[in-house]
């Protein structure tokens, strides 16, 4: 009886580790909650049958969405910005094509570390304002002040500590939680200082259906989301290689690249059909396979399950809805920072030379533009954010010659 129960239990806790960061994007941007836990446990399913649960992975909700959904929700709508997932996600499906094709080498000529790099640093640095409004107790744009901006800063600054601590010195377990344990010291220390506003746990039922949406098709969230996917489906070949070295076996032959792209494409695509964030692949979540060194790819499906009967909780959802603006702020300044890092140790580790004009130009300009927050527009169409960047990227490193002086090495 023991043994049957051990792996819900630590599928369960599979889901705990990835709990902090899968509520944080519907917070952020305006979807559902319970939504984002129902549609990660499908997102894991589909995941596990289309690469024949071969990899011990949860797919859940990806950061790398936030500011594009937050932009596509303000301009068109949460119906048409799911519709314009519903593409991104068919970009993943494209590109597994590709590299059964082509082989995985495809990939990386495509997208080399000099058009990824500064791409997923514009993802991290271009929320920097939302992050620092959030912390001083306004929205994220900066309109409304939420909380007095003492009160905000000392929460904000709390929740940022207690993350960063038990990142840096917690062990076991505990450490791969850092986003909850700033999200419970933050929320203890809001409901000690009165901001944090019950009502809402009161008014929902035990039990309640999330509020799915229906995408609707839009052209220009469309084109908008599209060139967004290219940084995400970069990340998920990374992630893909940490578990394999994790677990010692090779999934990128075994079920193959193609098919781990395929399966978080179509877990993307089911996720944002019902109103929920695109899915990725979670590396808190291999973090903890990494240290309880539990390789059965069963436990994820009971991950699954658990986020998908914990979807239905009614009051769950709004107690979520409860956590005050300054926790999320002060958790965001070490996130989005930690994606804009994670961009440049991309380069770091692939050497990229940034003494070749051309890399410096590709580098420079992505960050600039992104940063900026140029746009291009023709009519009613325009480019602008992430896959403004993505684009350009793509095309100067396509365009520009490979610096004649130096022989390019080829690691």
């Amino acid at each position: 009886m023991m043994k049957n129960l051990t792996l819900p239990l630590q599928g369960a806790q599979m889901l705990f580790v990835a709990f902090g960061a899968l509520v944080l994007v519907p917070l952020l941007t305006g979807l559902d909650a319970s939504v984002a836990l129902f549609t990660a446990g499908i997102g894991t399913l589909i995941f596990q049958i289309v690469t024949k649960r071969q990899v011990p992975i949860f797919l859940a909700s990806s950061f790398a969405f936030i500011a594009p959904i937050t932009y596509g929700v303000k301009n068109w709508g949460i119906s048409a910005t799911m519709g314009g997932l519903i593409a991104a996600g068919a970009v993943y499906l494209v590109l597994s094509t590709l590299v059964k094709l082509r082989g995985p080498e495809f990939i990386t000529k495509l997208l080399p570390p000099v058009v990824v790099g500064p791409v997923i640093m514009i993802i991290g640095l271009g929320l920097a304002p939302t992050a620092v409004n959030m912390a001083l107790g306004k929205t994220g744009d900066g309109s409304v002040v939420l909380v007095s901006q003492q009160t905000a800063l000392f929460i904000s600054i709390a929740s940022l500590v207690t993350t960063i601590a038990v990142a840096v010195f917690a062990k076991g377990l505990l450490r791969l939680m850092p986003i909850l344990a700033g999200i419970i010291v933050g929320y203890v220390l809001s409901l000690l200082m009165g901001i944090v506003d019950f009502s809402a746990i009161d008014k929902a039922a035990w039990f309640s259906v999330p509020n799915f949406v229906a995408p609707e098709f839009s052209w220009k969230a469309i084109a908008f989301m599209i060139p967004v996917a290219i940084a995400p489906a970069v990340e998920h070949i990374g992630d893909i290689v940490a578990i394999s070295n994790v677990t010692g076996k090779d999934f990128l032959k075994k079920p193959g690249l193609h098919r781990t792209l395929a399966g978080d494409g179509l877990a993307t695509m089911a996720a944002v059909a019902l109103g929920g964030p695109p899915n990725t692949t979670y590396s808190e979540v291999t973090g903890a396979v990494t240290l309880t060194r539990n390789f059965n790819p069963v436990t994820m499906t009971w991950a699954a399950i658990t986020a998908i009967i914990l979807a239905f909780v009614g009051k769950l959802g709004a107690a979520l809805q409860t956590i005050p603006v300054p926790v999320m702020g002060g958790i965001m300044c070490l996130l989005f920072g930690s994606i804009a890092a994670i961009g440049l140790n991309s380069m770091i580790r692939a050497q990229v030379d940034l003494a070749q004009p051309r890399n410096l130009a590709i580098v420079g300009v992505t960050l600039v533009f992104g940063i900026g927050g140029m746009a291009f527009g023709v009519g009613d169409f325009s480019l602008t954010g992430i896959s403004l960047c993505g684009i350009v990227a793509i095309l100067m490193n396509l365009l520009l010659p490979h610096d004649l002086h130096h022989h390019e090495s080829t690691h």
